[in-house]
């Protein structure tokens, strides 16, 4: 019974006192703003390319403490610096976000999917809350209606595979989810191309439900026809149990939020099979 408070005690004082304070001291970049993304353990740089992913879950998680355990003025500074330099150096003139930049910000890489834009849209939205900045507010949904653009909309981006065997994954429901979350914790409930946060959310859980959760073989797919079948070739047959806990997190994350113990349970269900899938007797 001692287990889980003894974790929860342990986790915040290791994020408080070791995790956030190495950020803060080796990772900040006063120079050029945002944060270094690729240090050793003793706090050294191993490259300054900055990981644009990283700029979005460091600014999130700045802000979101700024807002959640203590207003700490160098927590908003560090977020402000992060939102700062996505806003300057992480969109191609066409709107979409680089995947890698170099430390002064110049662009590296492109990836065709839109994850970049789901990292940068919590970012913003829990700065909005730190910091009262309305324009926040608007880069936020901007770039979850990017994101929703990029991932949804057919031929948007290039095709992943031939025509021949058409199939789909779970990532982009996945991210869908828990990016639509962190815009409702921040922002409210607000209407992003015709449907709140709450509508996306039941949208993409029901998706999962109807097409990759398989309770015949007790697995979430990773990738299945756009039909939802199985595919019976090795890329439709690979299971990651972790990818699964992790969406299994948000749907009971969901289930707690509105209090509803159906989504509870099927989170649960999720959990269960693929923790056995996953573990190696």
């Amino acid at each position: 019974m001692e287990l889980l408070p003894n974790a929860a005690s342990f986790y915040r004082s290791t994020l408080l006192d070791d995790v956030m304070p190495f950020w803060l001291r080796h990772g900040l970049d006063a120079e050029h703003g945002g944060i270094l993304t690729a240090l050793d353990r003793d706090g050294s740089l191993l490259d300054s390319d900055k990981s644009v992913w990283f700029q979005g879950r460091a600014g999130w998680m700045f802000a979101t403490l700024f807002n959640t355990v203590e207003p700490r003025d160098e927590w908003l500074a560090a977020a402000q610096s992060c939102v700062t330099f996505l806003r300057a150096h992480c969109f191609a003139p066409d709107g979409k976000m680089y995947f890698s930049v170099t430390r002064e910000g110049l662009p590296l890489r492109m990836r065709r999917y839109a994850f970049s834009e789901c990292f940068a849209a919590i970012a913003f939205a829990a700065h909005t809350r730190a910091s009262g900045d309305a324009m926040c507010k608007e880069d936020a949904v901007r770039c979850y209606r990017s994101f929703l653009h990029y991932s949804f909309t057919p031929g948007a981006t290039p095709a992943k595979y031939e025509p021949t065997r058409p199939m789909k994954g779970i990532g982009p429901l996945m991210m869908g989810i828990v990016t639509a979350q962190e815009l409702r914790e921040n922002l409210g409930d607000v209407t992003i191309d015709g449907r709140s946060c709450s509508e996306w959310i039941d949208g993409f859980i029901a998706e999962l439900r109807r097409d990759f959760f398989k309770e015949d073989l007790d697995a979430l797919m990773e990738v299945v026809t756009p039909e939802g079948g199985v595919l019976d070739h090795i890329d439709g047959r690979t299971l990651n149990p972790g990818h699964a806990i992790e969406c299994a997190w948000f749907i009971m994350h969901e289930g707690r939020i509105r209090e509803d113990s159906e989504l509870i349970s099927f989170g649960c269900q999720i959990l269960d099979a693929m923790w056995a899938r996953g573990w190696d007797e």
